[in-house]
């Protein structure tokens, strides 16, 4: 699979999204300024989003607890944390096989926009 190919189907469906290439990355910014960065990596298609720094967050362990106890609620989607340049972060992520149809490549990354807003308010009082 082709990031041209994604890039097409991206653009042409339903969704309000800009999508830009950058290096072997798309960069793809919903309509709420969300950014979502996806890869092709061999077998794997892999969808992450930045929900925010973890010096935002009041009590680590406690919304790590939160996390782990939650996570079933949207099973669609991943949360982890990730480095980037030296800060930790909060992220949200999907992952599907690189032999997934382009609509589910779609739907993915629609899933991933719509669980981050929904994940946000459930870690908001977790945050300073």
């Amino acid at each position: 699979m082709e990031l041209n190919q994604v890039i097409t189907e991206l653009e042409k469906s339903d969704n309000n999204w800009t999508v830009e290439q950058i290096g072997e990355c798309l960069v793809i910014t919903n309509e709420d300024g969300i950014k979502a960065h996806l890869a092709i990596c061999g077998k794997q298609i892999t969808v992450e989003a930045l929900l925010f720094s973890e010096e935002y967050v009041s009590d680590t362990a406690a919304l790590n607890k939160f996390i782990l106890e939650t996570h079933k609620m949207i099973p669609l989607t991943s949360v982890g944390i990730t480095v980037v340049d030296g800060q930790s972060y909060y992220a949200a992520f999907g992952a599907l096989s690189s032999e997934s149809k382009m609509e589910s490549i779609v739907i993915e990354v629609s899933m991933l926009f719509t669980n981050i807003a929904e994940l946000l308010d459930a870690y908001s009082e977790f945050l300073k």
